[in-house]
C-alpha cells in the first residue's frame, strides 16, 4: 500500500490536474504494486484484479474501468506512466506523467538506445522496442526512480531482462554495477565487490543499479547478503573496523552539512541510509525449476522488498512487430513483410509446442527464448541477402553467357552473306592481277637492257674518276707542307688588332728588326720598302684584311727572290722579333708562311692543270652518264609503278581473300562455339529459369533454413522433419514463395565441404550433415550433445593441430581461452555438464566492445583483443542433458546423439568393407570420382562463363574462348560419360551393398538396446567405438569355422551368419557386465527390438504385455464366470486381451470351457502347457506370453525366457558363466577392467589369483580419504613396469575419479604403454562414476551366488583345511559349522521372497559368518563337556546377525531359525533335518571335501520348503520380479506416437473423462459436525470421523484440482509443470501418481485405486447419513491405528479404566457382514482384512495352508475387543502382524504396521507361520 501512495505522490499538479488523470495514476500504481506480482501464467488473476479495481472505481468514485481507460494507451491492461517523456522542470526534477502515444515513447527510447550504443565501453544493444519491452522499461525506470526502489525481474535467460535494465538505467542517468565472475570468485570476492558498491552509493553519493543475475549465484550466501541489503541495507561484518574509519571520513562533511552529530553511530546510520537511497538492486531470476521458489522461501526479502516484473514469453503480436521492424526496407512490399512476420511468429510458437511435446515424450528439455527468435530474424536477413547475391550472380553470369551466344548467332548469319560477296570480288581481283603482270614483264625486259648499258658506262667513268682523285691527292700532299705554316701565320695575324698596328706606326724610327719585317711585307705587296711607305700602308683601314686575303698562290718569282733574302736571314725569326714587337713578330710569321706556300704552289701548279683537264673530261662524261641514269630511272620508275600497282592489286586480292578466309574461319569458330555451347545454351536457359524460381522462392526457403539454424539443433530427426513440415505449411498458408523439395542440408551446405566433413569423421547420414551445417554456420557457439563422441572427433580432425582442447576441471583452462581469443585459434571445450562456468559468460555472449579499430572483450579482470578468427566448440557426453535457459540461450545446442539410421549406414560401410573390400573401395573411389567429375564440370562451366563475361569485343574473335570451349567440350563429354558410367556402377554397387544391410540393421538395433541399458543402471555405459570394434571382430570371427566356405556363401546366408554371431557376441559380452536381474531384461529387449524391426510385434499386444488390462469402470465389463479360482485383476486382464482383435472370443471361452482353463491356470508350468481348445494353435508365441501375463504373472519371467529361446535361440536364455581369465583375454592395456560391486562381494581375491596365474605383480589400493597420491603413484609405477594395479572402492572417492579419467585418457592417447599393464577398478553403482571410464572399460558384475547350494559352497570355500581342523571338538564343530553355513545361506536367500522373507532387506556378509565361525570354535574348545547353546544363540542371533536386524518381527524370525539350527538335536541326531524337506539335512561326519560333495548333492533349484515357506511364496516373489521387469521395460519405451495411434495426451484425456465421474464431491465438514452433534456416537469415534473426513477432503480437493489442471494440460490449455508431467506419466502407465498418496499409502494399480477410493467414501457417507457402521471396513480408514485407539478410548471412558491397561482380544465372527445389524457393545467388528502366507480355516477357526496359487485370501469378520489387563501368551496362538498394505516397511512418515492380531495356529506351530512370513493386510496390490 505504501508503494501505491509513494507512486501517487510523485504526481505533478500541473500535469495530473483532473480527477480522471489522478484515478488513472492510482490504478497504474495499484497495477504495478500488486498485479505485477502475479505468476507468469496467471492472466486470469490479473483480470480478476482489474475487475476488483473496476468495482472499487464504481463504488467509490462513480466511474468504471472502461470509461476511465477510454483514452489510455492500453484500454484492457491499464495506463502507462513514465518520467522521461517530458522535459525536466525548472528545478531539474522529472515529470511523472501518463504516456498517451506509444510511438512517442518508442522514439525517445530508440534515441536513448542510440546514445547508449555510442558511449565508449558500452556493449552495443540492438533491441526491438515493441510494446511489452517499452512497458518493462517504464516499470524498471519507475522503480529505480524511487528511494529504496528494488526489483526482481523473473523470466528465462534471453528474455531481455538485463538489456532492458541497462537501457532503463541509462534513461534514468544511473550507472549499472555488475560483478565480474572469475573461476575463483567466492564470498570474499563478492564482499569486496559489495564494499566497492557501498562506497559508490554511500561515500561518493552516486545512484547505482546493482544488476545481479541468478547465474552469478555461486553460493547461496550471496543471496543471504542480498537479502540483508534489501531488508535492512546492511551486510553483517562487511566492513572490518579499520575500514570503518575511511567511511566515517568520507561522509563526515555531509553529516555536518545535514546538521547531525559526528558520532560513529550517527555517521554509520547516515552512510547506510544514503546507500539504501542510492542503491537499487535489480535481481534477474529464472522461473525454471524449483530454485526460485526455494530461494524466495529461504530469503523473504526477495519478495517483500522488491517490485516483481514477470518477463513472459513474447506474444505473437510482439513477435510479428519485431520481425516487421527488422524487415523494414528489406522486402519488396509491405504486404510481404507482414506475411513473413506472421510466419516467423508461427514458427517460433510451433517450436515452443514441439519442445513441450519432446519433454513429454522424450524427457528432453529445450528452452525456446526470445534470443532464438532474434537469431531467426537476423539470420533470415543475412541468409536472404547472401543467397540473393549468390543466386543473382549465377543468374547474371548465365544471362550474360546467353546474351553473348545470341549475339554470336546473329553475327553468323551476317558473316555468311558477307563471305559469299567476298568470294566474287576476290575472283575478279585475281583476273586483274594476271593482266597487269603481263605488261610489267614486257616493260621490265627493256629496262633491264638499258640498265646494263648504263652500268657499263658508269663503270668506265668510275675508273677515270679514280685517276682524277689520285692527281688531286698528290697536289694536296704537297700543299699539306705549306698549309700549317700558313694557318699559323693566319692565327698570328688574327691576333693583331688596330692597337697592335698603331703601336708599330708609332715608331718614328722603328727598330731594325721591325723595319726589316715591314720591308719584307712591303715587297710582298709590291710597294716601296721605306719606313714612310710602310707606315702609310700600315695606316690603311683594310691592312689586316689584305693580309688575310693575300693571293698567296700567284706570287711572282721576282718577289719570291727578294723575300728569300729576308726569310733565309737567321735574324729574321719570328720568335726573336716578337721579343721586340709582338705585332712585328706576327707579320714575320706571315712572311715566312707566304714564302713557303708560294714555293710549294709553284711545284703544284702543273699538277693542278692536269687535274683540271681530267676533271673537265670527267664532268662531261658524268653528265652523259647522269642523263642515261635519269632515263633508266624513268624506265625503272615506270616498272616500279607497275609493280606497285600489281602489288597493290595482289595485296587487295590477298586482303579480300584473307577476309574471306577469316570470315570462313569465324564461321567455323562460330559453328564450333554455337554447337559447343548448344547443350549449355539450353541448360543455361533452364538454369536461368530455375534460378529465377529459386530467387523467387528464397523468401520462403531462407526463412525455413534460418529457422532450422536457430531452432532445430536440439531435436532429433523425427522432430526436425515434423518442424520443417509445419514451417513449410506456415509458409504456404501465408502465400510466401518456397521450394517444394526444400532440403536444409542441400540449401546451405557445399558438397565439397560435406565430403571433407565425412573424411574427417562426420557420419554420412543427412541428420549428421544437418548438424555439420548448424555447427559451422550458427551465430552462437555450438554446444553439442555428443554421448558417442562423434562430434568431438570430427571437430578435432576438422580443426587440426591448432585446436586447443580444454575442460572446466582444468586449472588453467581460462589461459588457453585467452590465448585463443587473442590469436584467433579454435577451442574445444569438452565434457561439460548442464551448467557452464560463469567466467565464460562474456565469451558465450560475445560481449565485445569497439575501441578504435580494435575489438575488446573483458574476460575476468583482463581486457583482451578479440580476433574474429576465434572459434569455440562445446561438447557434452551427457545423453539427455537439461541445460538451463541461460545456457541454451547463449549457445546453439546441437543434438549429435547417433540415430539408428545414421549408425546403420556407418555399420553398412563397415560390413561391406570387411566382406567385399573391393566393393567398398570401389564405392569410395566412385564417390570421389563422381564428386570430382561434377566439380570439374562446374569448374569448366565457370571457366566458360568467365571467358564469356570477360570477352569485350566480338565473341567469335576470342580464339582462347573457342579453344577453351573445344577442350571443355571434349572434357565435359568425357566427364559426363564417366559420370553416367560411374552413377550406373554406383547404383549396382549400392544394390550389392544393400544385400548386407540386414547385418547393419541388426547391429544398430543391438547397439541401441545396449544404449538403453544405461537408463536401467548408470554403470551400463557402452561406447560406440568399442561396439564398432566388437562388430568388426564378430565379422572376422564368424568366418573362423571355414573361411573358404564363408567366401562361397550367398550374401543372404553370410548376413544371417554375421547376424547370429554378432548378436550372440553382444549378448555374451554384455552379460558379463550385467547384474543377474537385468540379463533376462536385456535378452528380452533385444528380442523385442529385433522382432519389432520385422514388424512381428503388434503395438496393441506389446502394450498389453507391458501394462496388462486396466479397467476403471467394471460396470460395463462382462461378469467373471470363474470367480472361485480367478481373481478380478486376472479377469480385467482377460477382458483387456479380448478387446484386441487377435484375442476376440477369449473372454467367452472362459464361460464355455471353464474347467479347461482352470486346469491350465493351476498347472505348475503354464508357459509350457498347451492352451485350451483352439487357442494353442490360434495364438503365436507373443500372444501366448500375453495370456500368461494375463492369468499367471508369476510365470512371466519363465514365459519370457522361453519366448527369447524360441525367437533367438536357447543360448540367449542361458547367460554365460563368469570367467575372469577369459574376460581378461579380451582386454588391452588401454581398457580398464571395472568390477561393479554388489553388497557382500569382494573381487580382490579373484584378481590376485589371476595375477598369480599370469605371473603379474598386483598393486592394491583401497580408495578412501587421502588415498589419491598413493593411487596416482601406483598407476604411474604400473605404467612403467607393466604390472597391474587394483583401485578398490572407487565409489568412496568419486571426487577424485575425474582426475583418474584424465590420467587414463592421457596415457591412452600417448600410445606409450607397456602391453602387460592393466588397470582394475571396483565400484558400487553410482551415477557420478565417470562415463568415459565406463565406456572405455570392460565391465564385470560381482554378485553373491544365488541359491542355497552355491552359497554353501562359497562359505565352505572360505574354510581352509587348517581352519577346518583347528577345533578340538571336531564332531560337534562339523555339525555346528554346517548349521551355521545353512543359517547364513537361509538368511541370504530368504530375501528373494521379498515381504514374505523379511520386512526389511538386510545385507549379511561373509564377515558375519567368519566371526560366528570363530565364535563356535571358541565355545566348543572352552566348554568341551556342555555346549553353551544359549550363549551361542544369543551371540549369533541377537548380537552378530541380529545386530543388523532393525525390525522386531524380522528379529523374531531370526531367533526362530537360531533355535532350530543351534540345539542339542543338531549334534545328537543323525542327519538332522534342516527343513520339512528330506533333501536338506546335516551330513555325516567327514573331511572338508566330503562336505563339499554333500553340498553338491543338494537340489539345484531351491524349494520354498527349504526356508519354511509355502510353494506359493515363490509365486509372490516371482510376481514382484515380473512387475520389476515390466516396469523397467515400460521405462525404456519412448513416448513417441505412431501415426494413427492415440497420443499419450489423448489416452490420458480419455482416462480423465472416465475417472472424473468416479471421484466423489468433497464433504462439508461443518455440516457433518453439526449433524453429528445430535448423535450419540462416542466422542472418540466422532473425532476419528472428522479427522478422516478432513484427510479425505484434502485428497478429493487435490483430485478435483488435478483433474482440472490435467484436462487443460493435455489439451494444450495450460503449461505442463514438472508436477503435472509426473501425473501425466503415471496415468499413462496406469499408475497412481505419487502426489495422490497424501491421505493413505497404496500399492494398487490405477483402476483398483479409483474403485477403492469410492468404497472408502461410501463407508464414510453411510456413517454420516445413517449410523455407525455395525461392521467397520478397517481398510477404509486413512489412519486405522487412530480408529483402534478411539475404540480403546471409548472402552476406557465407558468403564473408567486407564487406557494403558487395555489389550485386545480377537474373537472370530462367523456371520457375514450383511447378517450383522448392530455392532458389539465393546470394541468393533472389523472386516476387509486379508491374510498373506496362510489361509483361515473357517470350520476349525485356525490358520491353515493356502491353496496352490492362493497368494492372499480373505479373513472373516474379527471382533477387535478391548479387555482389561495383559493376558499371558497362550500356546498355539500366533501373534500375526497387521499391515496397511503389502509394503510392510511402509515409509518413514507412514509405517505400515498397525497392530498384532492373535490367531490360533492350528495344527502347525507358531514358528511354522513365522517362517511362512504370515501377515494380515488391510489392502492388497490388486
Amino acid at each position: 500500500v505504501a508503494k501505491v501512495i509513494h507512486g501517487v505522490l510523485r504526481a505533478n499538479s500541473k500535469i495530473i490536474d483532473t480527477k480522471e488523470s489522478l484515478l488513472r495514476l492510482w490504478v497504474h500504481e495499484c497495477m504495478r504494486s500488486f498485479s505485477d506480482r502475479f505468476l507468469e501464467d496467471s492472466h486470469r488473476d490479473e483480470m480478476r484484479f482489474i475487475e476488483l479495481l473496476s468495482k472499487t472505481l464504481l463504488d467509490e468514485f462513480n466511474t468504471d474501468w472502461k470509461t476511465l481507460m477510454d483514452n489510455s494507451i492500453d484500454e484492457e491492461r491499464g495506463p502507462v506512466f513514465a518520467n522521461f517523456v517530458a522535459e525536466p522542470t525548472e528545478n531539474n526534477s522529472s515529470v511523472y506523467e501518463e504516456v498517451k502515444n506509444f510511438d512517442t515513447i518508442q522514439t525517445i527510447l530508440s534515441e536513448k538506445m542510440e546514445d547508449y550504443n555510442t558511449e565508449p565501453k558500452n556493449i552495443p544493444m540492438n533491441l526491438v522496442l515493441f510494446e511489452d519491452a517499452v512497458k518493462h522499461i517504464c516499470r524498471i525506470n519507475r522503480v529505480i526512480g524511487q528511494d529504496q526502489g528494488n526489483m526482481m525481474l523473473i523470466g528465462v535467460g534471453g528474455s531481455g531482462r538485463q538489456s532492458l535494465t541497462r537501457l532503463a538505467s541509462y534513461v534514468a542517468d544511473i550507472d549499472v554495477f555488475t560483478i565480474e565472475m572469475t573461476k575463483q570468485y567466492r564470498s570474499e570476492e563478492f564482499h569486496e565487490d559489495l564494499k566497492h558498491l557501498y562506497h559508490r552509493c554511500g561515500v561518493e553519493n552516486k545512484p547505482t543499479v546493482f544488476l545481479f543475475n541468478d547465474t552469478q549465484i555461486k553460493s547461496e550466501s550471496f543471496l543471504e547478503d542480498v537479502n540483508n541489503i534489501l531488508s535492512s541495507g546492511e551486510v553483517p561484518n562487511l566492513f572490518p573496523k579499520e575500514e570503518m574509519v575511511g567511511i566515517y571520513d568520507g561522509v563526515r562533511k555531509d553529516v555536518t552539512r545535514a546538521g547531525l552529530v559526528e558520532t560513529p553511530d550517527q555517521m554509520w546510520k547516515f552512510f547506510i541510509d544514503r546507500v539504501r537511497t542510492n542503491l537499487h538492486v535489480i535481481l534477474t531470476m529464472s522461473p525454471v525449476g524449483d530454485a526460485l521458489r526455494n530461494r524466495c522461501r529461504m530469503f523473504p526479502a526477495l519478495v517483500n522488498c522488491t517490485n516483481i516484473d514477470w518477463f513472459n514469453p513474447w506474444p505473437a503480436e510482439a513477435l510479428e512487430e519485431v520481425t516487421t521492424n527488422f524487415l523494414s526496407g528489406r522486402l519488396s512490399c509491405d504486404d510481404e513483410r507482414v506475411r513473413v512476420a506472421k510466419t516467423t511468429a508461427s514458427i517460433h510458437l510451433s517450436v515452443i509446442a514441439t519442445s513441450d511435446k519432446m519433454v513429454m515424450e522424450m524427457k528432453r528439455y529445450n528452452y525456446v527464448t526470445a534470443t532464438n527468435y532474434l537469431e531467426l530474424v537476423k539470420g533470415y536477413l543475412e541468409l536472404l541477402g547472401e543467397k540473393q547475391k549468390v543466386l543473382g550472380d549465377q543468374k547474371r553470369k548465365l544471362s550474360s553467357g546467353l546474351t553473348k551466344l545470341e549475339e554470336s548467332r546473329e553475327q553468323v548469319k551476317t558473316m555468311s552473306v558477307e563471305l559469299e560477296e567476298k568470294k566474287v570480288v576476290v575472283a575478279q581481283s585475281q583476273r586483274d592481277c594476271e593482266k597487269m603482270l603481263e605488261v610489267i614483264v614486257s616493260e621490265r625486259r627493256a629496262a633491264e637492257e638499258q640498265k646494263k648499258q648504263v652500268e657499263a658506262d658508269s663503270e668506265r667513268i668510275g675508273k677515270e674518276e679514280k685517276e682524277c682523285k689520285a692527281i688531286a691527292a698528290d697536289a694536296e700532299a704537297d700543299l699539306a707542307i705549306a698549309l700549317p705554316a700558313l694557318e699559323k701565320a693566319t692565327e698570328e695575324v688574327d691576333k693583331l688588332d688596330k692597337g697592335s698596328i698603331t703601336e708599330i706606326r708609332a715608331y718614328s724610327k722603328p727598330p731594325p728588326a721591325v723595319e726589316k719585317v715591314l720591308a719584307c711585307v712591303m715587297i710582298l705587296f709590291g710597294k716601296p720598302t721605306d719606313w714612310a711607305s710602310s707606315k702609310k700602308t700600315l695606316g690603311e683601314a683594310n691592312f689586316l684584311q689584305s693580309l688575310k686575303n693575300f693571293d698567296k698562290g700567284n706570287v711572282k718569282d721576282g718577289i719570291i727572290s727578294k723575300v728569300k733574302k729576308f726569310v733565309t736571314n737567321p735574324s729574321f725569326a719570328a720568335e726573336e722579333i716578337s721579343k721586340v714587337s709582338k705585332a712585328a713578330g706576327a707579320l714575320c710569321f706571315w712572311c715566312h708562311a707566304i714564302y713557303i706556300y708560294a714555293g710549294v704552289s709553284k711545284e703544284v701548279a702543273p699538277k693542278r692543270a692536269k687535274l683540271k683537264a681530267a676533271q673537265d673530261s670527267l664532268a662531261i662524261k658524268q653528265a652523259a652518264l647522269n642523263e642515261a641514269k635519269k632515263a633508266l630511272e624513268s624506265v625503272v620508275a615506270k616498272v616500279n609503278e607497275l609493280r606497285e600497282k600489281y602489288d597493290a592489286s595482289v595485296a587487295e586480292k590477298n586482303r579480300l581473300k584473307d577476309e574471306a578466309d577469316n570470315l570462313e574461319e569465324k564461321l567455323n569458330r562460330a559453328e564450333k562455339l554455337i554447337n559447343g555451347l548448344g547443350g549449355e545454351y539450353s541448360r543455361w536457359q533452364n538454369s536461368v529459369g530455375d534460378l529465377e524460381t529459386s530467387i523467387t522462392a528464397l523468401v520462403g526457403d531462407a526463412l525455413v533454413a534460418s529457422a532450422f539454424l536457430s531452432y532445430a539443433g536440439p531435436f532429433d530427426t523425427s522432430y526436425r522433419e515434423s518442424l520443417v513440415s509445419k514451417w513449410m505449411s506456415a509458409v504456404n498458408e501465408m502465400s510466401l514463395p518456397f521450394s517444394q523439395n526444400f532440403s536444409f542440408a542441400q540449401f546451405l551446405s557445399n558438397p565439397t565441404d560435406v565430403r571433407d566433413w565425412n573424411i574427417q569423421g562426420l557420419p554420412k547420414d543427412n541428420f549428421s550433415t544437418e548438424n555439420g551445417v548448424i555447427v559451422t554456420r550458427c551465430s552462437r557457439w555450438p554446444l553439442m550433445i555428443d554421448p558417442q563422441e562423434q562430434a568431438n572427433k570430427w571437430i578435432r580432425a576438422m580443426e587440426g593441430k591448432d585446436l586447443k582442447i580444454i575442460d572446466l576441471s582444468m586449472n588453467d583452462f581460462l589461459r588457453d581461452v585467452e590465448t585463443a581469443i587473442t590469436y584467433g585459434l579454435p577451442v574445444l571445450l569438452q565434457d561439460v555438464l548442464e551448467e557452464l562456468d560463469p567466467t565464460l559468460e562474456p565469451v558465450l555472449s560475445k560481449s565485445t566492445v569497439k575501441v578504435g579499430n580494435r575489438s575488446i572483450i573483458k574476460l575476468g579482470d583482463k581486457e583482451l583483443d578479440y580476433s574474429k578468427s576465434f572459434r569455440l566448440y562445446i561438447t557434452t557426453k551427457l545423453g539427455n542433458p537439461h541445460f538451463p535457459p541461460e545456457v541454451s540461450t547463449k549457445t546453439t545446442v546441437v543434438n549429435f546423439s547417433v540415430k539408428q539410421q545414421g549408425l546403420e549406414d556407418q555399420l553398412l560401410g563397415i560390413v561391406v568393407n570387411q566382406e567385399k573390400p573391393s566393393l567398398e573401395q570401389q564405392k569410395s573411389d566412385l564417390t570421389l570420382q563422381v564428386a570430382a567429375g561434377k566439380r570439374k564440370l562446374v569448374d569448366l562451366e565457370d571457366e566458360i562463363l568467365r571467358l564469356l563475361a570477360e570477352s569485350t569485343g566480338n565473341l567469335i574473335d576470342d580464339i582462347e574462348l573457342v579453344n577453351t570451349l573445344q577442350v571443355s567440350k571434349v572434357t565435359a563429354e568425357e566427364v559426363t560419360s564417366q559420370l553416367k558410367v560411374a552413377e550406373e556402377t554406383e547404383i549396382k554397387i549400392d544394390a550389392a551393398r544393400e544385400g548386407y544391410r540386414p547385418a547393419a540393421t541388426r547391429s544398430s538395433i543391438a547397439y541401441f538396446v545396449l544404449n538403453d541399458m544405461s537408463k536401467v543402471d548408470p554403470m551400463y555405459q557402452y561406447s560406440l567405438d568399442s561396439y564398432v570394434d566388437l562388430f568388426n571382430k564378430s565379422i572376422v570371427d564368424s568366418r573362423s569355422g571355414d573361411v573358404e566356405k564363408s567366401k562361397t556363401m550367398s550374401v543372404q546366408d553370410r548376413v544371417q551368419t554375421i547376424n547370429n554371431y554378432h548378436t550372440l557376441s553382444v549378448y555374451k559380452s554384455t552379460c558379463v557386465g550385467l547384474f543377474e536381474r537385468h540379463k533376462l531384461l536385456f535378452s528380452l529387449q533385444l528380442c523385442f527390438k529385433i522382432l519389432k524391426e520385422k514388424n512381428n510385434i503388434p503395438p496393441a499386444e506389446f502394450s498389453f504385455f507391458c501394462y496388462g488390462g486396466i479397467v476403471v469402470d467394471r460396470s460395463k465389463q462382462v461378469q467373471n464366470p470363474c470367480k472361485e479360482w480367478m481373481n478380478e485383476l486376472s479377469w480385467d486382464n482377460v477382458c483387456g486381451l479380448d478387446a484386441i482383435s487377435s484375442f476376440n472370443g477369449l473372454a467367452a471361452s472362459f464361460e464355455n470351457i471353464p474347467d479347461d482353463w482352470k486346469n491350465w491356470y493351476t498347472c505348475n508350468k503354464p508357459e509350457d502347457t498347451k492352451l485350451p481348445d483352439e487357442w494353442d494353435e490360434r495364438l503365436n508365441a507373443l500372444q501366448k506370453m500375453c495370456v500368461v501375463r494375463a492369468l499367471r504373472s508369476d510365470r512371466v519371467l519363465f514365459a519370457a525366457s522361453s519366448f527369447v529361446e524360441n525367437s533367438l535361440g536357447p543360448e540367449y536364455a542361458d547367460p554365460p558363466t563368469f570367467n575372469l581369465k577369459e574376460i581378461f583375454s579380451t582386454s588391452t592395456s588401454r581398457t580398464p577392467l571395472i568390477f561393479i560391486l554388489s553388497p557382500g562381494v569382494d573381487p580382490t581375491e579373484q584378481v590376485q589369483q589371476l595375477a598369480n596365474v599370469m605371473n603379474r605383480t598386483l598393486s592394491q589400493i583401497a580408495l578412501g580419504q587421502g588415498q589419491a597420491p598413493a593411487a596416482v603413484k601406483a598407476v604411474e609405477e604400473s605404467l612403467q613396469s607393466g604390472s597391474w594395479v587394483l583401485l578398490a572402492n572407487c565409489h568412496l572417492m568419486l571426487s577424485w575419479m575425474p582426475e583418474l579419467e584424465k590420467m587414463v585418457e592421457k596415457y591412452c592417447e600417448s600410445g606409450n604403454i607397456n602391453n602387460n599393464y592393466r588397470l582394475w577398478l571396483s565400484s558400487c553403482p553410482n551415477p557420478s562414476f565417470p562415463m568415459a571410464l565406463l565406456q572405455r572399460g570392460i565391465k564385470m558384475t560381482t554378485e553373491p551366488p544365488r541359491g542355497l547350494r552355491p552359497n554353501l559352497m562359497k562359505l565352505y570355500s572360505l574354510i581352509s583345511e587348517e581352519k577346518f581342523a583347528e577345533c578340538g571338538q571336531q564332531y560337534k564343530y562339523k555339525k555346528l559349522l554346517f548349521s551355521l553355513s545353512w543359517f547364513h545361506a537361509i538368511l541370504l536367500e530368504r530375501r528373494k521372497f521379498k515381504s514374505l522373507g523379511f520386512n526389511v532387506p538386510y545385507e549379511f556378509n561373509e564377515s558375519d559368518y567368519l566371526i560366528c565361525h570363530d565364535l563356535i570354535i571358541v565355545f566348543l574348545d572352552e566348554y568341551p563337556d556342555q555346549t553353551p547353546f544359549e550363549a551361542m544363540r544369543y551371540l549369533i542371533g541377537e548380537a552378530n546377525y541380529g545386530g543388523r536386524v532393525t525390525d522386531n518381527l524380522d528379529r523374531r524370525l531370526v531367533n526362530v531359525y537360531i533355535d532350530q539350527f543351534f540345539c542339542e538335536e543338531v549334534i545328537e541326531k543323525e542327519n538332522y533335518r534342516l527343513s520339512e524337506l528330506q533333501d536338506y539335512f546335516i551330513p555325516n561326519d567327514g573331511d572338508l571335501l566330503s562336505y563339499k560333495h554333500e553340498i553338491q548333492r543338494l537340489p539345484q533349484n531351491d524349494h520354498p520348503g527349504a526356508f519354511g515357506q509355502h510353494p506359493n511364496a515363490d509365486i509372490s516373489s516371482q510376481i514382484e520380479d515380473t512387475n520389476n521387469l515390466l516396469n523397467t521395460i515400460i521405462s525404456l519405451q519412448p513416448a513417441t506416437v505412431v501415426a494413427g495411434e492415440e497420443t499419450r495426451e489423448q489416452k490420458v484425456d480419455r482416462q480423465l473423462s472416465v475417472m472424473s465421474d468416479k471421484f466423489p464431491d468433497v464433504f462439508n465438514l461443518r455440516e457433518v459436525k453439526a449433524a453429528m452433534e445430535t448423535r450419540s456416537d462416542p466422542d472418540a469415534l466422532k473425532t476419528v470421523l472428522f479427522q478422516e473426513i478432513g484427510r479425505y477432503n484434502m485428497l478429493l480437493s487435490l483430485l478435483k484440482r488435478a483433474m482440472n489442471e490435467l484436462k487443460k494440460a493435455v489439451n494444450g490449455l495450460a503449461i505442463i509443470t514438472p508436477h503435472l508431467e509426473e501425473m501425466i506419466a503415471a496415468l499413462h502407465e496406469y499408475k497412481v501418481p505419487k502426489s495422490w498418496s497424501v491421505a493413505y499409502p497404496s500399492s494398487k494399480p490405477l483402476g483398483s485405486w479409483v474403485r477403492d477410493l469410492g468404497l472408502r467414501i461410501d463407508q464414510l457417507k453411510y456413517w454420516i447419513d445413517d449410523q455407525i457402521p455395525p461392521v467397520f471396513w478397517l481398510s477404509g480408514f486413512t489412519y486405522p491405528s487412530g480408529f483402534l485407539t478411539a475404540i480403546l478410548q471409548t472402552m476406557a471412558r465407558d468403564n473408567g479404566i486407564a487406557i494403558d491397561t487395555l489389550t485386545w482380544e480377537f474373537p472370530i465372527v462367523s456371520q457375514k457382514v450383511d447378517e450383522i445389524i448392530e455392532g458389539p457393545k465393546e470394541g468393533a467388528y472389523i472386516t476387509g482384512l486379508f491374510i498373506e502366507g496362510a489361509k483361515w480355516d473357517e470350520e476349525n477357526e485356525t490358520l491353515m495352508e493356502p491353496l496352490p496359487m492362493e497368494l492372499v485370501s480373505s479373513m472373516p469378520i474379527i471382533h477387535f475387543k478391548p479387555v482389561d489387563g495383559k493376558k499371558k501368551s497362550q500356546k498355539g496362538i500366533f501373534s500375526c502382524p497387521l499391515f496397511m498394505y503389502p509394503v510392510r516397511t511402509g515409509s518413514r512418515e507412514r509405517p505400515s504396521f498397525v497392530v498384532s492380531v492373535e490367531l490360533k495356529s492350528g495344527k502347525a506351530s507358531v514358528q511354522h507361520w513365522i517362517k511362512r512370513g504370515t501377515a494380515l493386510l488391510l489392502s492388497t496390490a490388486e
